[in-house]
This record gives C-alpha cells, sequence and structure tokens, in this order.
C-alpha cells in the first residue's frame, strides 16, 4: 500500500512539475525558436523556419569548416596564419588583430568562438580557401548538402547583408552537426582566457557557459537588424539539447528564452537507452564451422529522447535471422536487424552482427582435432 501511495505521488509530483515548464514556455519572447535533441529530434518550435538574419550565429558553420578541414588534414591547429589587411579591417567586433600579425588557427578558433571576432573569421576563411568569396561558397555548398533549405550565407561572421538570412531549424541542424567534433567544445565552454601570451584578455559572450548548469556552447550574435540571436547547447547526464533563439528584444531575452527552453526539455524528457553496442543479443548455430554458435551483438548504441514516463512505448524487432549461418564467419558480419518503434512507428534500427571470427573446418582442422582427443585419450 505504502509503495502505491509513494508511486501515485511520484506521478502527480512529475504532472505538476511538467505543467509548470509547460506554463513558462508561453512566455519565450523570441520571434523564432526551437528546441532539439543533440542529434536533431525536434521538441518545441516556433516560426522555425522564418527565414531572419543569424547575425554571428553565422559563425557556427565558420567553426564547423575550419573543424572538417582540420579532421580532414587539410590544415591543423598548429598552422600560423599571417593576417591580411582585409581581416584585421573588418569592422563589428573583433580581437584586434593586425595586418601582418602571425596568430595559429587555435587561437584565432578561440577569438571566434569566445570573442565572435569578425576579423578572426576573415582570417580563417583565407587560410581555408583564400578569400572570403571562396570560404562563403563553400559555406552555402554545406548548407545545401545538410538540408538547410533556408539559409543563404553572403560573408563568413553573420554583418548584416542583404540575402544573408537563415533560421531556427536550419541552426539547429549546423549546430548538431558542429557537436560531432567533440573538440569543439574545447573552445565553445571556455568563459575567460587570453591571446598573445596574456596580454589579450578574452570573455564568452555566451554567459550560459558560466551560469546555467550544463551549459557547452555554442554561440551569439547580435546587430541592430538581426536583434539578439542565440544558439545554446546544454548536457545533462546523457541528454544533450538545442536551443536556437532568433530575434529576441534584448540580450537577457536571448538567454532567458534559451534557458526556458532547455528546463523545459531537462525536465520533460528523458534518454531511453534500447540498444548497447557490443551487448550480445542472442546466438545463432553455425555449420561446417570450427564453433557451433556465433553470438549476435548490437553493432551500434541506440537511445531515443522520450517524454518522461513514456519508455515502455520503445522497444525492439528483431529481423532477418536466419536459423544457422555457414562458416566462415567474419567478425562484424550483419546477420541480422534490431528495429526499433515507439508504439507502432519505427525509429530506427540497429544491425546485429557476429561477435567473434569462426572459420571453415577443413579436412586438416578435423585431422588435428580427431588426433588430439586420442592423444589425450592414451595419456
Amino acid at each position: 500500500m505504502k509503495r502505491l501511495v509513494s508511486i501515485i505521488v511520484l506521478i502527480v509530483t512529475l504532472c505538476v512539475n511538467l505543467s509548470v515548464y509547460a506554463k513558462d514556455m508561453e512566455t519565450l519572447t523570441g520571434r523564432s525558436l526551437i528546441l532539439a535533441s543533440g542529434d536533431g529530434k525536434v521538441l518545441f518550435e516556433k516560426n522555425a523556419d522564418e527565414k531572419l538574419p543569424p547575425a554571428s550565429v553565422t559563425k557556427i558553420t565558420t567553426a564547423l569548416l575550419v573543424m572538417e578541414a582540420i579532421d580532414q588534414g587539410k590544415v591543423s591547429f598548429e598552422d600560423i596564419v599571417t593576417v591580411s589587411e582585409t581581416a584585421a579591417n573588418k569592422t563589428g567586433s573583433h580581437i584586434f588583430l593586425a595586418p601582418g600579425e602571425e596568430m595559429s588557427v587555435k587561437d584565432l578558433m578561440k577569438g571566434l568562438m569566445v570573442a565572435s571576432g569578425n576579423d578572426a573569421a576573415i582570417a580563417l576563411a583565407e587560410h581555408l580557401c583564400g578569400s572570403e568569396e571562396a570560404f562563403v561558397k563553400e559555406m552555402n555548398a554545406k548548407a545545401k548538402k545538410l538540408g538547410m533549405k533556408n539559409t543563404n550565407y553572403i560573408n563568413c561572421n553573420g554583418l548584416d547583408a542583404d540575402n544573408h538570412y537563415s533560421s531556427a531549424r536550419d541552426i539547429m541542424i549546423v549546430t548538431s552537426e558542429l557537436m560531432k567534433y567533440e573538440k569543439i567544445f574545447e573552445f565553445s565552454t571556455i568563459w575567460m582566457d587570453t591571446l598573445r601570451n596574456g596580454e589579450f584578455q578574452l570573455a564568452n559572450t555566451n554567459k550560459l557557459v558560466r551560469f546555467y548548469e550544463g551549459a557547452n556552447g555554442m554561440k551569439t550574435g547580435s546587430t541592430s537588424i538581426a536583434k539578439y540571436c542565440l544558439s545554446a547547447t546544454a548536457k545533462r547526464n546523457d541528454v544533450q539539447l538545442i536551443a536556437v533563439v532568433l530575434q529576441a528584444p534584448t540580450s537577457k531575452d536571448r538567454f532567458g528564452d534559451a534557458s526556458t527552453m532547455l528546463n523545459y526539455g531537462f525536465n520533460t524528457y528523458e534518454n531511453v537507452k534500447v540498444c548497447e553496442k557490443g551487448k550480445v543479443h542472442s546466438y545463432t548455430d553455425v555449420k561446417k564451422g570450427t564453433q557451433n554458435s556465433v553470438g549476435l551483438m548490437f553493432e551500434n548504441d541506440f537511445s531515443s529522447l522520450e517524454k518522461k514516463g513514456n519508455a515502455q512505448n520503445i522497444h525492439y524487432e528483431i529481423k532477418n535471422i536466419e536459423e544457422f549461418v555457414t562458416a566462415p564467419v567474419k567478425k562484424g558480419e550483419k546477420l541480422g536487424t534490431a528495429e526499433i518503434y515507439n508504439g507502432e512507428k519505427k525509429i530506427g534500427e540497429v544491425s546485429l552482427v557476429a561477435r567473434d571470427s569462426i572459420e571453415k573446418v577443413t579436412l586438416w582442422y578435423t585431422f588435428t582435432k580427431l588426433y588430439n582427443t586420442f592423444a589425450n585419450f592414451i595419456i
């Protein structure tokens, strides 16, 4: 009886809390908003596809191209960039680069992500592609490849320009892509740092990094036309969220909107782990092999962000497993599929693969095994 009462109290408390956080969502001030999981599952949206000036949130795409180039070995963090007059003379927020000054890609990334330096953005663009114009072409190509249907870039820094626009949904998409490069968090989580051997102080324009529990990025932006914009990322336990705010009336409002959405996400949703990479689900028989069976393990992890209390709706069904397989079997060979469902709706799948390699039985193997058996019997 006491247990039943405890469960009822827990359910009532959860419902009351969810109601409170849902009510808070009605106070959001931004013109365009979206809340999503780290992998892009939308949890809330408002005017998310409206084309709006993104200001320096543009630099998320700039950072993405830099991180990709580093990952591909085209450039490195240790590369030394010689600053051009074009980069040094860029207006708006900057880290006071001087023509001819030399700075590493790593320090320029600090200037880009922490201080939102427009000059740092130009210097990085020129280092990668030779000119800002060529770099912007790559930005637009990347946006198209990612399915960012309401985005067009004119520059790499986000200064107001005709036909330079994006949307909350598109910014969420590119933020999610950037987060695949874990090294970016070494920059986006900096609160205070320095450049030029400690001579120049940096302070993160994203105040959530200091004041919001779990905040780990990503980028602010503001101009007189764009007003106040933000793509904010945060992680608590195993839940990673992205909150995007465009055209908030004030800087305080954009951080307030992002915090409200993130609070709603963390308090309303939980990660339901369905499949665990490397865990053996079952075994299947092996014919003509050096072993009689092989373990079938999940090839990848699979988790689904679901509203709290809905975990029982998530399940998987095993498909395409044969009653037996014939050797040889290679480790990692696909031998079946786990289809994941939310109720009756399929939401994903994970391959079931062989845990071990199993060789085909040969005449020599059979002879050796019989010989060893006979020898052991004689002994």
